[in-house]
């Protein structure tokens, strides 16, 4: 019941979508009560989704990824989702201190996304099925509707 007491809405808002270490990247920030993903917390998170990202061919991806900054009630972290082949993902969690973006460091074994991350993925999963796997037509117009399709507002 504790858990169920302190659980809340975080507000979620695209950051919009770029190319990054070879992939197209849908951005988003994900933000607590009182807390704020600041441009530099952006900045921090695109540099270690680069360099995980710059050797992702080697673990089967397909080019598409979604980067999640996230400042929690505890810290702050990244996370990289990217579709790799075979209809899997890969993920990558990254976790530091609140508000020091440079001290960002890969999260222990097995550490997965929470709630509000999960919510995001999610909804992720859905447009990537939606729009890449399900689409119609030439790939550009599917790549184009993914880029488009994200979530924002209060996610519990």
């Amino acid at each position: 019941m504790a858990l169920a007491e302190g659980h809340h809405a975080r507000t979620v808002r695209s950051l919009g979508s770029s190319e990054l270490a070879g992939h197209v990247v849908k951005r988003y920030a994900i933000e607590a009560p009182g807390r704020v993903v600041t441009d530099e917390a952006v900045q921090a998170a695109v540099r270690v989704a680069a360099a995980h990202l710059a050797s992702a061919q080697l673990r089967g991806s397909l080019g598409l990824a979604v980067l999640l900054a996230h400042a929690g009630g505890d810290g702050d972290y990244v996370l990289v989702h990217t579709w790799i082949e075979g209809h899997m993902s890969d993920l990558a969690v990254f976790v530091g201190p609140a508000d020091e973006p440079d001290a960002l460091r890969p999260g222990r074994t097995g550490l997965a996304p929470c709630v509000w991350e999960a919510a995001v993925l999610a909804h992720e999963r859905e447009a990537f099925s939606r729009h890449v796997l399900d689409g119609t037509g030439e790939l550009e117009p599917r790549l184009t509707a993914w880029r488009g399709d994200v979530l924002e507002g209060a996610v519990r």
